[in-house]
């Protein structure tokens, strides 16, 4: 059977293994066909289909757009994509400019309840200077002792609604499937159980979501326990939707899954990956 894992990311956005780095880890845990999704960004896909392929894993190119729905942040990972579509790399920069504002403000907040120097923290961990999220702002309120862990600075500072968080206007979810169907890609929604939405504004989402052109869900991934994969497959057959799995790898020992670690697909789902594999 093989290893898939089409959730990843690198020191591009948020993680901290350079592109080639994940590819040698991906590797070394028997993946067999893997995706890069950086945050909004496409610029680590080429060295990571350079190392992907010395190393004889099969490199689907991705990117995971941030997206406003309901005015809640959603992520879309657009699978296949042509990374050198020029109006793909236009749109992402574009949100990438959104990001850059979003973590000043953040700093700004920070200094207010008594944290100096935070966005100057924050983006000494970023390798992009236009992806300072706020997983680089937690790395920082934890390494200078501001907070124990990351769950305890999202609990108190910087989660949904929390005193340093600053709300971001994204993406709509109708452009960036355009943006991911233009490019050759297919749309798929990311980890949907980490989002907060009710019964029936889910199934808004899924139907809309579906009605634009988007074709995939996450079933299986690192930020989903176990106990909800048999949910999200039943939405996938449900509204028709192929199923993507992946760890959502940012660094070693953090989140639920490793890279290349993701449990087969339930039985009974469409690949997302079935007419791209070799």
């Amino acid at each position: 059977m093989l290893n898939v894992d089409l959730h990843s990311h690198s020191t591009v956005s948020d993680g901290t293994l350079s592109p080639e780095e994940v590819a040698q880890r991906a590797h070394a845990h028997g993946v067999d066909v893997w995706a890069l999704t950086d945050h909004d960004e496409v610029e680590g896909l080429a060295p990571a289909q350079k190392a992907a392929e010395s190393l004889g894993i099969q490199f689907i190119p991705g990117v995971e757009v941030s997206v406003t729905w309901l005015d809640r942040t959603v992520h879309i990972v657009g699978l296949g994509i042509d990374y050198s579509n020029p109006d793909l790399i236009q749109a992402l920069s574009k949100v990438r400019q959104g990001r850059t504002l979003r973590a000043q403000r953040m700093g700004e907040r920070l200094k207010e309840l008594g944290i100096e120097g935070a966005y100057e923290g924050a983006l000494s961990y970023a390798t992009n200077p236009e992806l300072v999220s706020r997983t680089h702002f937690a790395r920082f309120l934890v390494d200078h002792g501001h907070s124990k862990n990351m769950k305890e600075v999202f609990r108190r500072y910087l989660g949904d609604n929390k005193a340093a968080d600053v709300p971001m206007q994204w993406a709509t979810l109708e452009e960036s499937v355009q943006w991911i169907n233009d490019a050759g890609g297919k749309a798929v929604i990311a980890h949907p159980g980490r989002y907060k939405f009710t019964e029936q504004q889910f199934d808004l989402l899924y139907q809309q979501f579906k009605e634009m052109g988007g074709v995939g869900i996450e079933v299986v991934t690192g930020s989903h326990p176990e106990r909800e994969y048999a949910h999200f497959a039943a939405v996938a057959r449900r509204f028709g939707f192929e199923a993507s799995c992946g760890s959502d790898f940012h660094w070693p020992r953090q989140g639920r899954m490793d890279i290349g670690k993701a449990p087969p697909l339930p039985r009974g789902l469409t690949p997302v990956w079935h007419d791209w594999v070799l």
